[in-house]
């Protein structure tokens, strides 16, 4: 069924070498999912962790030993095939057994360093797809700079060719008709301009769901969120928060590598048995056991404890900052929303509107000859520049609604 969706959402996709294709949101994220190279990595490194969980698990193989003994350099080793040689051939098994459950604990931090990889996978999920929300709201942004500049770059060449009539004719003098030809070399740099920074946008969402090749045909095809009119003042349960998880969990793994450390002093053993074949004399088989254990002469691994110990605490050290840092976010997060809320709401209900009557009224009075060329000019670029004001509100307030809504889902315990 996951296969079925995304090639349903690839499908767009092939028709973008006939031309632009507009993609929801969903559809970007469906993408992502399946093509973002940061997860990718991530969850290859899942699968390392899940390796290493089955490695810490398998006991200690056993070895095998062949030697030969009794070759005499002046005597040499006799006449005749291999087995009428004078010399002994022993065949030895070894096998170390742990003590002091280290197996165990190798398990369980590799078991913990696990479930943290799992959690980076999730934290790089939360962190690409906010990296996601902001570029499609970028490109979204974009575009919407590009019309304002291309519509303004219209009007000032339209502008700019009555006004050579009204030269021609006396209306207006040679130094007004070079201030409109100013203004529209102005209108068709910010356009250009406008045109490169939508292509840097389009290159951005397009790394982020693996379409480099058609960077240029996409489109956001959705309209920017409605105002969320909540105060946002729910608490995340910032425990769940999958980088607060990552260092919990490692922190447990840590613990374990201490204890594991401190099993070191309870001494490994290691049995043996053993068969000789003699054939210096008479030609006999015997058999043998034996057994060993390390000596704590010269150190009972008091470094590695030392270290593990250090390891340990530097593990705690980690875990008070992540959750420190989340939390710094989720007040970050809601302030930003909050303040985005309040700037778009201010552009939106009165300065636009007051900057479109104005230019209009403006436009009208100069087309009576009431208003003088520079009032005019003046009129157009402040309704140029709340225009943009506005879609970078717009833009601002899209992607704070978004990183403080994935703040609070992920604080869910996604």
């Amino acid at each position: 069924m996951h296969h079925f969706l995304v090639f349903f959402l690839l499908l767009p996709m092939t028709a973008l070498a006939q031309g632009q294709v507009g993609l929801s949101l969903a559809e970007v994220e469906a993408l992502w999912r399946d093509r973002n190279h940061e997860l990718r990595l991530a969850r290859t490194a899942v699968a390392g962790a899940e390796a290493d969980v089955r490695a810490a698990g398998q006991a200690p193989n056993p070895q095998v030993s062949l030697n030969t003994l009794s070759i005499s350099p002046w005597s040499g080793y006799g006449a005749g095939g291999w087995k009428d040689k004078k010399m002994d051939t022993q065949l030895r098994l070894d096998q170390l057994i742990e003590r002091g459950g280290k197996r165990d604990l190798r398990v369980k931090g590799a078991e913990a360093r696990l479930d943290a990889a799992r959690r980076d996978l999730d934290d790089a999920g939360r962190q690409q797809l906010l990296a996601l929300y902001s570029a499609y709201y970028d490109l979204l942004l974009a575009q919407e700079k590009r019309r304002v500049a291309q519509d303004a770059a219209e009007l000032y060449s339209k502008g700019l060719e009555a006004g050579r009539l009204r030269q021609k004719a006396g209306d207006i003098s040679q130094v007004d008709l070079s201030r409109l030809q100013i203004d529209k070399s102005r209108a068709d740099n910010d356009a250009r301009q406008a045109q490169a920074d939508l292509e840097q946008a389009q290159a951005a969402l397009a790394y982020l769901i693996g379409r480099e090749n058609e960077a240029r045909q996409l489109v956001a095809g959705d309209d920017w969120p409605r105002v969320d009119e909540r105060d946002h003042q729910e608490a995340a349960n910032l425990e769940q928060r999958p980088d607060v998880e990552a260092a919990r969990l490692r922190l447990a793994a840590a613990e374990a590598a201490r204890d594991l450390a401190r099993a070191q002093k309870k001494r490994d053993v290691t049995v043996g048995v053993q068969l000789e074949h003699n054939l210096q004399n008479m030609p006999t088989n015997s058999y043998g056991f034996g057994v060993s254990v390390p000596l704590f002469i010269w150190h009972e691994y008091e470094g590695e404890i030392a270290k593990a110990e250090a390891d340990l605490d530097a593990a705690r050290q980690t875990y008070a900052k992540i959750l420190a840092l989340a939390v710094g976010d989720v007040d970050q997060a809601r302030s930003a929303v909050q303040s985005a809320r309040d700037r778009r709401r201010r552009l939106e209900t009165g300065l636009l509107a007051d900057a479109e009557r104005v230019a209009k009224a403006a436009e009208f009075a100069y087309g009576k000859g009431a208003m003088g060329l520079m009032d005019l000019l003046d009129a157009r670029r402040t309704l140029r520049q709340v225009q943009v004001e506005a879609a970078m509100a717009r833009a601002d307030y899209a992607k704070a609604l978004a990183a403080w809504r994935l703040q609070a889902e992920f604080g869910k315990g996604k």
